[in-house]
């Protein structure tokens, strides 16, 4: 994109540039808060041998999970198989690679990453099998293991406002993955609910600037409920 106006018409123009062996940092949580247009759209793309990092990889046919269907995705960094059965049996089978990562430690890596620290220690995970391999160091008498920051070819965000000049604002609980995945990425994109002329949004409750944001549309989403439960 160039100058300040960031606003693209079509999905495809959302995407552009996304290859095969690519590594896509989703925002979400579950079915909250995800870009459902742009997985749709890499859907439709075809892209294979994908690394997705996200917290997990939605339901067998909505979110994420749509892609594992075509096995468009190599490797998933998450912190949770969630409710996905297919996810699951890939995963058993040995079709897909699966980095499980703590949930903190996931969300702090995408954070480290968008801040440019290549590395952090954190206590989270030592003594179990997701230290293996890592390196350990004490700080005031407590081991900690040294976790390497993510970042990758595209973010895709969902957000609930935009400004043309991609300062985003995101809503409830859409604030989980969401604006650490956005500084991630090498292009981020962000599906946003409404798009506002600049100054329309209040500078003090803007939660991502523009300048991490390379790509903004405006989608139409479903808001899918992942497990509805009713009063009896």
């Amino acid at each position: 994109m160039a100058g300040f106006d960031k606003v693209v018409s079509s999905y495809s123009e959302a995407m552009a540039g996304l290859k095969d062996g690519d590594t896509i940092i989703a925002g979400g949580f579950g079915l909250c808060g995800i870009p459902e247009g742009l997985i749709t759209e890499i859907k439709r793309m075809q892209t294979k041998e994908l690394t997705v990092v996200s917290n997990n990889c939605g339901v067998d046919d909505f979110g994420l999970g749509i892609l594992l269907k075509d096995r468009q995705i190599k490797k998933i960094i998450a912190s949770y198989v969630g409710e996905n059965a297919l996810f699951e049996q890939q995963l058993l089978d040995g079709i897909i690679d699966v980095e499980l990562t703590p949930q903190g430690t996931l969300a702090e890596k995408m954070r480290a990453g968008g801040a440019g620290i290549p590395a952090f220690y954190t206590a989270t995970g030592y003594g179990t099998p997701v230290a293996q391999g890592k390196e350990v160091k004490e700080f005031d008498g407590r081991p900690y293991i040294l976790e390497e920051s993510i970042t990758g070819e595209f973010a895709i965000v969902k957000a609930w406002k935009a400004d043309r000049y991609g300062n985003l604002v995101f809503r409830h609980t859409a604030m989980n993955f969401n604006p650490m995945a956005a500084t991630a990425g090498k292009i981020t994109v962000a599906e946003v609910e409404e798009i506002v002329e600049p100054g329309e949004l209040e500078p003090s409750q803007i939660h991502t600037p523009g300048i991490y944001v390379n790509r903004v549309i405006k989608g139409d989403f479903e808001k899918r409920i992942e497990r509805v439960t009713t009063r009896k």
